[in-house]
């Protein structure tokens, strides 16, 4: 924020100098703290499904730094008056179970009365100092990898609508609660030079935000880019969230759509996410023994999506 000044701390290794997923300090030589906390709104009906994805969401900020998290704290707004306290048990243990999944520690929280109920974590991870992946660091050549496929928002606009089935509500939902666990466990055996989670900012919008400064562009490929099949259905029905309109007028200035991509492929790419997957820049001569092992690990949806280029406009070419 322009005019405030942070106070500064030489261990400090990733600040807010720089839009990053999550802030890193130093401890010692071998051991450095990732922070972060996020927490929102319900996007689905029931509230154990939704702590398990706001759960999710909040440590996939660690994951995208390379780390481990380690223990959370509770953050919840509740309207005492409107709903029964069983909603906030159910997503208190929806919460529960995906930290147990993860491995994660609950160590307290914070509640307050309010007339939105919203729910999310502060998480705490740790990660050797000289491991710290941010969204900047790539090099020319690299490849990146999505993990999880793009559509969610578009999908959870139809499941407001009344227009989403059962399956594809259930199937979009363990989606959205799927840890990146199992990508951060992969990439740290491999030359991984920056990583991101796809998050609220869309596809484009945290590609925006990793190319910033970077002296260089990125090339990315539609038809490899993991799409949910049914949101492409749905987009072209113009079940498009607002939040994708505002991340395009964001972002459309870095962006170069080439002319055969349809208004539905920019849409589902501007498309706001809700626990994405990981997007990860990797060497080229890895890239693809990398692929290999995240879908040997199940994750079935990973591609190959780009390509990071020598060229010093800082902008996002889309085939």
């Amino acid at each position: 924020m322009k005019g405030i000044e942070f106070p500064a701390d030489d261990n400090l290794i990733v600040g807010l100098d720089r839009a990053d997923d999550a802030g890193v300090y130093k401890i010692s030589d071998e051991l450095a703290m990732i922070q972060t906390v996020d927490f929102f709104t319900p996007i689905v009906d029931d509230p154990f499904w939704f702590g398990q994805i706001a759960a999710a969401n909040a440590m996939s900020d660690v994951y995208a730094m390379g780390g481990e998290p380690k223990t959370a704290m509770n953050l919840v707004a509740f309207p005492l008056g409107d709903l029964d306290i069983e909603v906030l048990r159910q997503i208190i243990m929806g919460g529960l179970e995906k930290m147990r999944e993860a491995g994660v520690v609950l160590v307290g929280g914070h509640s307050v009365e309010d007339k939105e109920l919203k729910y999310g974590l502060s998480v705490t991870g740790f990660i050797h100092p000289s491991r710290v992946l941010t969204k900047s660091g790539f090099g020319n050549g690299d490849m990146l990898i999505l993990t999880k496929p793009l559509g969610t928002g578009i999908i959870n606009t139809a499941i407001k609508g009344g227009l989403a089935s059962k399956e594809l509500t259930e199937k979009t939902t363990m989606l959205m609660a799927e840890l990146n666990k199992t990508a951060a466990e992969v990439m740290a055996d491999y030359e991984v030079h920056a990583c991101t989670d796809i998050t609220g900012f869309g596809l484009i919008g945290h590609l925006a935000e990793m190319v910033y400064g970077s002296g260089k562009s990125l090339l990315i490929n539609s038809s490899e880019t993991p799409v949910i099949p049914e949101a492409l259905e749905f987009a072209s029905m113009g079940m498009v969230p607002a939040g994708a309109h505002k991340n395009r007028e964001f972002r459309e200035c870095m962006t170069h759509l080439s002319p055969n991509i349809s208004p539905v492929i920019r849409d589902i790419f501007y498309d706001p996410q809700t626990s994405g997957g990981l997007l990860i820049c990797c060497a080229s001569s890895q890239a693809q023994s990398l692929l290999s092992e995240l879908q040997i690990r199940g994750l079935t949806g990973a591609s190959l999506i780009g390509t990071v280029l020598d060229d010093p406009s800082e902008k996002i070419f889309v085939e």
